[in-house]
């Protein structure tokens, strides 16, 4: 999906420095009802008309700005004299840009919470503060240390004297820390004031809008050929099925794969919802003996999805075979998936892992791929399922990742350990459902970790593995802490998966926030 073909008259350009939370910017964004699009600094010449759009917010980034070969502004975005917000690596850039000073701080640097104090007012900053300060989330080490002439200071924080900044008559903003994340407590705001009291922007994106658009693009992009959908039960893969659906009809085809690393009893409810429920063209796969074949041996996790990632790719073209004119996958990669594995814009973003269905892709396919959620974030995608009618069990599904139970038990995959960790994931999402927590919880699994330990039941010595839970709540995926469940709860599950399911015999929980860490083990 390229939003660049969408017909919408009033936009926000976002500019793309590599920051792994520039995407949230666009969420934000989107949830306050303005479009926006996002696009690498070197590709700008290829917009066409610069006055389409209403803002331009430049994001952060993993360069410092004193030895970056990008110093500047491109001209194109200062000669449209639209208002500018410069996030971070963006603020310094504007500050250079028009003659002030950025350095590199060896000492007091700012990562994490910090406090912004108000020294002045603002547009940009009105009811951002309470009591003339403002809890906000910053990660970096150069710092702006002169402000160009005719730029004016909003805020500081005890490490950083220049944290907010405007230049009001020409309608440039910068702030240092990163509004668009959750830690920024009153983030939002800023964006909002931005949006709507600077560039006084129209609201033209709601998830109505989403779902015409996106039906329109299928079709554009399928034509009359068939197209075979990767459905594994998931949200994402299908909201995509009904989408295609929706759009193209009896010339889909679904394809599920049981991949042997599914949670215990998953290939029956998704039989059950598609083939029966919703009556979609749905192809049952029991490929469990050609997965475990292909990663017997296999601890690395990046072999190990790039290997999940290839078999899928070939069983279903394998199938494909069998149905005539089918060109097109489609699938439920999301923009997430997109960051992590490799930049969609072209920035300098940094790979946290491949995705079974980005990084795992073979070079040459014999089908196109359809991807229309791949713009799209996990909460988004909750609220266009719903537009499309789907059940609200099948919404409201936790996140589960395509290589399955495969990154979630670290090391060698044995059918012994899949049937373990099977059964404790079912208690701990069991338990969950019982006692009101699961819908409180963007996401939660047990895993398997690649140790074993000594414990004592019934006097007798035992030697078992430890398994791992985890519960993290989170808006997008990008960022997450970890649920604070009650003592009385954890001490619950842990005697019942302990005493449930023979080759356990020690239970931890997760309580590291993403990041450092990443919401799945591998």
């Amino acid at each position: 999906m390229n939003y660049q073909n969408h017909q919408i008259r009033e936009k926000i350009l976002i500019v793309d420095y590599g920051s792994q939370v520039t995407k949230l910017i666009a969420r934000r964004v989107r949830e306050l009802g303005a479009f926006s699009e996002i696009i690498n600094p070197l590709r700008l010449e290829r917009i066409k008309d610069i006055k389409i759009y209403k803002g331009i917010i430049l994001s952060g980034g993993p360069s410092t700005v004193v030895n970056s070969p990008q110093k500047k502004i491109p001209k194109i975005l200062i000669n449209a004299k639209i208002p500018i917000l410069g996030i971070c690596y963006g603020l310094q850039l504007l500050a250079i840009t028009f003659g002030g000073k950025v350095i590199t701080k060896k000492t007091l640097r700012e990562f994490g919470k910090a406090e912004v104090k108000k020294k002045n007012n603002s547009l940009l900053t009105r009811n951002f503060f309470d009591n003339n300060a403002s809890s906000v989330w910053m990660s970096h080490q150069d710092a702006v240390s002169h402000i160009p002439r005719n730029f004016n200071l909003v805020g500081s924080t005890k490490n950083s004297k220049f944290t907010i900044i405007e230049n009001k008559n020409k309608k440039y903003y910068g702030v240092q820390f990163h509004p668009e994340v959750t830690h920024t407590e009153k983030g939002k705001i800023i964006i909002k004031n931005f949006l709507f009291l600077i560039c006084k922007i129209k609201k033209n994106w709601t998830v109505k809008n989403q779902k015409i658009n996106l039906i329109k693009e299928v079709r554009a992009q399928v034509n009359n050929d068939k197209v075979i959908c990767a459905l594994s039960g998931g949200v994402d893969s299908s909201v995509v099925a009904q989408l295609l659906n929706k759009a193209i009809g009896k010339k889909l085809y679904c394809i599920f794969v049981n991949t042997g690393l599914l949670r215990k009893d998953e290939e029956k409810q998704v039989v059950k919802t598609f083939k029966k429920k919703l009556k979609i063209n749905l192809i049952y796969v029991n490929a469990e003996k050609e997965f475990l074949e292909k990663l017997r041996n296999i601890s690395d996790p990046e072999k190990k999805r790039k290997i999940i990632g290839n078999l899928f790719i070939k069983i279903f073209e394998r199938y494909s075979r069998k149905i005539k004119n089918v060109k097109f996958l489609a699938q439920g990669t999301l923009y997430p998936d997109l960051i992590e594995s490799k930049s969609v814009t072209g920035s300098q973003t940094s790979k946290i892992k491949s995705h079974h269905n980005v990084g795992g892709l073979p070079k040459k396919m014999r089908l196109k791929l359809v991807e229309p959620l791949k713009f799209l974030f996990k909460d988004e995608v909750r609220k266009l399922g719903t537009e499309l009618n789907l059940s609200e069990e099948i919404i409201s599904r936790h996140p589960f990742p395509g290589p399955g139970l495969a990154i979630r038990m670290p090391g060698i995959i044995t059918k012994e350990k899949i049937n373990i960790l099977k059964e404790a994931d079912y208690y701990f999402i069991k338990a969950l459902k019982e006692h009101k927590l699961y819908d409180k919880i963007w996401q939660a699994y047990a895993a398997l970790l690649p140790v074993k330990t000594v414990g004592v039941m019934g006097d007798n010595r035992t030697y078992e593995y430890l398994c791992l839970l985890r519960a993290i709540t989170s808006e997008d995926g990008m960022t997450a802490d970890f649920y604070d469940f009650k003592k009385t709860f954890i001490q619950m599950i842990s005697n019942k998966i302990v005493n449930s399911i023979r080759g356990i015999n020690r239970v931890v929980y997760d309580v590291t926030s993403k990041p450092p860490s990443t919401i799945e083990l591998e």
